[in-house]
């Protein structure tokens, strides 16, 4: 027992000395003090890197299919009424969705921004007060009411009782409606009174748009939008006007849910129409992001760049229509992000490193200031009784 104990103790890798042994200078004291201020500071950030979760990235080929893709979206038009505002969306696939009205809020505002009235789409209910029926004759107590639709019914059976009503089979047909006053549901409804009293108005337009996941377009522009030839235009004539003014703030535009970290570079984004007309466009590059927290919950997302054009009117050329267009296209390549901890091992592991590090620099260090006084006190030693 006393030969094991004893090949024990020769494995000893930390010989010890007798204290009458040790030579305690003020230089290894600083040095001390210093290199244990040194090693809490960074235990202490060390410590912290631990408790707060790191995010890795990672990015790879998105493989996904037969997603749609949501657009929210909150943009202010200060001098563009918002009876005249309208929203399309279309895809290459060749999906259209003209004139969006479902979870669309429209705000008129004044001249200095205030909200005069909010409402969902639309420019006021009909007035039923003996309206002019299809055959020709006004409404009696005791008939269903169907007005005409102007030649632009799909089949005998068609009625058009609104104002709206009318422009949309208008807009099915590919015609435009040139005077809305010649029509007897749009007079009844003071359509063009309407746009004259939101004269001087803004209009802030915010909502959502689920689209297909494919590269496409979405534009804010006045008139309603119909097909003519295979392009799509708007019906302008309607509103009596030569030129709009497209200028527009962009309060929030996303591609997808918030998670930590996001910036999107067109919140805030705020631009001034100087020309009588033009078309302004942001061509916009998304890519699809995932973000998964310390949790586990995983967010499906996206990222996007912009960059931006304006089209004016140029003499001798076709006017270009009026708005503000939105042109997205998709990466092929998805980021992932990743929130997760440091491993508790990692931490230790670290934390080793630091105290040996700081140890063994600090006790070089040491080493080297001691004998390098003890060198130079000999040599003055040696010089004095020279």
């Amino acid at each position: 027992m006393e030969g094991l104990m004893s090949k024990l103790r020769n494995l000893d890798a930390y010989p010890k000395i007798n204290e009458d042994f040790y030579s305690r200078t003020l230089s290894g004291g600083v040095i001390t003090l210093a290199s244990s201020i040194v090693m809490f500071l960074l235990f202490f950030s060390e410590l912290g890197l631990y408790l707060h979760a790191v995010t890795e990235t990672k990015l790879v080929v998105d493989t996904s299919r037969g997603e749609t893709l949501r657009i929210n979206f909150d943009v202010t038009f200060p001098a563009l009424p918002c009876s005249i505002l309208s929203l399309d969306a279309m895809d290459i696939s060749g999906e259209q969705h003209l004139d969006v009205k479902h979870d669309i809020i429209k705000k008129r505002l004044d001249f200095h921004g205030n909200v005069i009235e909010a409402r969902q789409d639309g420019i006021g209910a009909p007035k039923i007060e003996k309206p002019l029926q299809r055959h020709g004759g006004r409404l009696e107590h005791n008939e269903t009411y169907c007005g005409s639709c102007y030649g632009a019914e799909a089949s005998d059976e068609d009625c058009c009782n609104s104002c709206e009503e009318v422009r949309e089979a208008y807009r099915k047909k590919g015609w435009a409606v040139t005077n809305p006053d010649l029509m007897d549901q749009c007079k009844r409804e003071g359509f063009l009174q309407k746009i004259k009293d939101e004269e001087g108005e803004g209009c802030n337009i915010y909502g959502f748009l689920e689209v297909n996941k494919v590269a496409g377009n979405f534009h804010f522009a006045p008139g309603k939008s119909f097909q003519q030839s295979g392009v799509h235009v708007h019906d302008l004539l309607a509103f009596q006007k030569d030129s709009f003014n497209i200028t527009h703030k962009i309060n929030r535009l996303t591609f997808g849910e918030y998670f930590p970290g996001v910036v999107n570079p067109l919140d805030g984004v705020q631009w001034t129409q100087e020309t009588p007309s033009g078309m302004y466009q942001y061509f916009i590059k998304v890519v699809p992001t995932v973000y998964t927290d310390v949790s586990g919950h995983t967010i499906q997302s996206n990222q996007f760049s912009v960059t931006e054009h304006f089209r004016g009117t140029d003499i001798g050329r076709l006017q270009s229509l009026p708005g503000v267009f939105f042109f997205y296209d998709l990466s092929p390549i998805k980021v992932t992000f990743t929130e997760e901890h440091v491993s508790f091992l990692h931490f230790l592991t670290n934390v080793c490193a630091i105290v040996g590090g700081v140890f063994t620099v600090s006790g070089i260090l040491d080493s080297f200031i001691y004998h390098g006084q003890k060198a130079i006190k000999k040599k003055m030693e040696i010089g004095k009784f020279s």
